[in-house]
């Protein structure tokens, strides 16, 4: 039977590797510890993006909820006895309401998507920076 391999992360194959090769004037440990952070920044990035998208549906799911039960309770207006005049005028009062809660809730939604975007590309904006210092760093010490 074929042996298994290790249970080694890719990290520690690719060091292993790199030590194996015993290439000159390369740190290998500093180079894996950046693609570390790398990956690390990444996870960050995907969870605040995930967390965002919950929110949002979650926010969602609430906002469908509260349309339910206005148009529910406009149904159930209809079927009270009155004139058409007050009809008409509950059928505006309802198509006004229903606009501004779209507008706000639209709003919202793009409130929503605007903060779990700007946190998700915060998080890689501030790796890229730190990468570039620790780039200038290793030039810095040669």
């Amino acid at each position: 039977m074929a042996k298994q391999p290790d249970s080694d992360s890719f990290m520690d194959m690719f060091g292993k590797f790199g030590r194996d090769l015993k290439v000159p004037n390369v740190d290998i440990e500093t180079i894996l510890a950046h693609h570390r952070k790398n990956l690390e920044a990444l996870e960050k990035s995907a969870r605040a993006s995930a967390a965002g998208a919950s929110s949002l549906l979650s926010r969602q799911r609430e906002m469908l909820q509260d349309t339910l039960r206005e148009v529910t309770d406009m149904a159930q207006s209809y079927r009270a006895p009155g004139n058409p005049q007050e009809l008409m005028s509950k059928q505006t009062e309802f198509a006004r309401k229903s606009f501004e809660a779209a507008l706000k809730n639209a709003s919202e939604v793009a409130e929503l998507v605007k903060k779990s975007g700007t946190e998700s590309v915060d998080i890689l904006r501030t790796r890229i920076k730190e990468a570039m210092e620790e780039i200038r760093a290793g030039y810095d010490k040669k």
